[in-house]
């Protein structure tokens, strides 16, 4: 564990904190940080550590931090546009003021200013944010003006010089590199070369998070779970569509990286980093002196692992990229699918309420700020889990050895209880990103589009592989609540084309007799088209026979080149 560098009497994320501001009608700060975040570090010893500062603030606020990595619904009312996120805050969380980095100049001008708008206006001082009002979400038309949109976002963003789309600090954008294998595949192609040769550490693998400059130098070296899954994906899907087998070397050194450094026994851990300059050093950490690890298991990082693992050891038969999903998967199942299907965003200890699958000395905790609000049924996750067990039938088969249900019957209770929770008919069809319920702005409904998309993906193929019709359903619903808005997205989204296209475009669709591994099942897997759907093992389908679908179109197959050539004729 870190040594807290700070002066901060800091309480934990949770009612207790606020009935306590309330109880003394004293304003709130809120600090948002990541065990990843030099910045936040920085900003510890250079602003909360000087001692009249950490007095101002201690004598005349409420101080919380959170670890937004742990409360990611906090982190999406607070972010103040980077981290750390210095939040100023009425006793019942309404917005006064807020900033990223402050220095100890600045953070002195703040105080001083929150205090006197609190002094002369007091809780009528704070604010919701536009997006937090419960406005309805900008219904309108899923259909293939949105996919045609956003291909065309691909080819004015893109930059001609340094690969990638805009012209400021580069983000690796997995997602958007997908929706563009099948669209723009020449820009994806290049952006991953450039990725492979500007974001992957080429000393001991794993993937920076961003560049910070257009050019793609300048990377910030935190290496985070959830981006290094999502790129072992994005560089199979360019090795199945190119047959390049340079694309499959930082996905084979990025994987090896994650699980020499970020495996904790049960589950894949959250980050790692290289520790600033100023930064002390415990005891428990100086076996890793050189880096920051958090090896708390979060459940819709691992489920985006698993996935990607999947994915990995369906193009290739890597053993190993098998092995640690079926154990990842194993651990979601045990660990984190709780009655009826919900899902906990980490595991906790009853008792302790410390994340419990993350026991390495390197473990990062600022502050035990789990508390009694430990964030379950949350959009992200749901999704993510569907996604991954729905992908663990179609690599694994119905029956996996490591899970003690289905692949499908998981998903789908998962499924159940995301919807029943957290979709909303009446409101458009929008999911919300969690429960309505909790300190702070928790009780204001926030419908977050990246989170949607990822739901819906995983409902349309859920519906694909389990013959549910509804999952689709409320896909094309949830995804009509944004479709107002399709002339105002970026590249960012650009997976919510991808999504869409699912709604407007008949999916293809191989349904084959013969079991996992056969070479029919693993043909139909290494069709160039990562969108496609595979059922092994189906029962009413000959052992020697695939059936292939696309939309009213069918075609019969019996060996892999006859798959090939009935992908060909259903496409054509």
């Amino acid at each position: 564990m870190i040594e807290d560098p700070t002066r901060i009497e800091w309480r934990q994320w949770g009612d207790e904190a606020f009935t306590e501001a309330q109880a003394s009608d004293t304003p709130i700060l809120l600090s948002l940080t990541a065990t990843w975040c030099n910045s936040c570090r920085e900003m510890d010893i250079e602003t909360y550590a000087e001692p009249r500062i950490a007095a101002n603030i201690n004598d005349g606020f409420i101080p919380i931090r959170v670890d937004i990595d742990r409360h990611p619904r906090v982190r999406e009312r607070y972010n103040m546009g980077g981290f750390p996120s210095t939040v100023f805050c009425t006793p019942t969380g309404k917005l006064l003021t807020g900033a990223a980095y402050l220095g100890p100049d600045g953070m002195r001008q703040v105080i001083d200013s929150v205090r006197s708008v609190w002094a002369e206006r007091g809780a009528d001082a704070g604010r919701v944010p536009q997006a937090l009002t419960d406005n309805p979400t900008p219904t309108g038309t899923v259909d293939e003006r949105i996919e045609s949109h956003l291909v065309g976002q691909l080819e004015s963003k893109w930059d001609d010089r340094f690969a990638g789309w805009g012209d400021n600090a580069k983000f690796p954008l997995p997602r958007t590199i997908e929706f563009a294998l099948k669209r723009k595949q020449s820009q994806a192609i290049e952006t991953l070369r450039v990725i492979a040769e500007s974001l992957y550490d080429h000393d001991i693998g794993g993937f920076y998070r961003y560049a910070n400059s257009r050019d793609w130098s300048t990377p910030h070296k935190e290496k985070i779970l959830d981006t290094n899954a999502a790129l072992i994906r994005a560089f199979a899907n360019g090795y199945l569509y190119t047959g390049e087998e340079t694309l499959l070397d930082p996905a084979y050194g990025t994987q090896q990286f994650l699980i020499d450094q970020l495996w904790n026994g049960q589950a894949f851990g959250k980050s790692t980093v290289p520790r600033s300059e100023n930064e002390s050093v415990t005891e428990a950490s100086k076996t890793t002196a050189d880096t920051r690890r958090d090896l708390t298991a979060y459940a819709g990082s691992n489920a985006l692992m698993a996935d990607a693992l999947l994915t990995l050891g369906a193009y290739t038969d890597d053993k190993t990229a098998y092995e640690y999903s079926r154990r990842a998967l194993a651990t979601l199942e045990s660990a984190f699918i709780i009655d009826n299907g919900i899902v906990l965003h980490a595991k906790y200890d009853r008792e302790s309420d410390n994340a419990s699958i993350a026991d390495d000395a390197t473990v990062i905790t600022e502050i035990a700020d789990i508390g009694s609000s430990k964030p379950v049924l949350l959009l992200e996750d749901h999704a993510r889990i569907i996604n991954a067990f729905v992908t663990a039938h179609q690599v694994l088969g119905p029956n996996v050895d490591a899970l003690s249900d289905t692949p499908v019957s998981i998903a789908s209770a998962v499924a159940d209880a995301a919807i029943d929770a957290l979709y909303d008919p009446d409101t458009n069809g929008a999911f919300r990103d969690g429960p309505t319920t909790g300190p702070g702005l928790l009780d204001c409904p926030l419908r977050p589009l990246d989170a949607t998309v990822e739901m819906a993906e995983a409902l349309f193929e859920l519906a694909v592989v389990s013959d549910t019709k509804r999952y689709s359903t409320v896909a094309t619903n949830a995804l009509a609540a944004f479709a107002g808005a399709r002339d105002r997205l970026g590249v960012q989204v650009a997976g919510y084309g991808a999504a869409t296209a699912r709604a407007t475009r008949p999916m293809l669709v191989v349904r084959i007799g013969a079991g996992v591994g056969s070479d029919l099942h693993r043909a139909a897997l290494r069709i160039a088209d990562h969108e496609a759907i595979v059922i092994p093992s189906v029962s009413d389908i000959q052992h020697d026979s695939a059936r292939l679908t696309r939309g009213s179109k069918v075609e019969t197959a019996t060996t892999p080149d006859e798959i090939m050539n009935a992908v060909s004729m259903l496409t054509e």
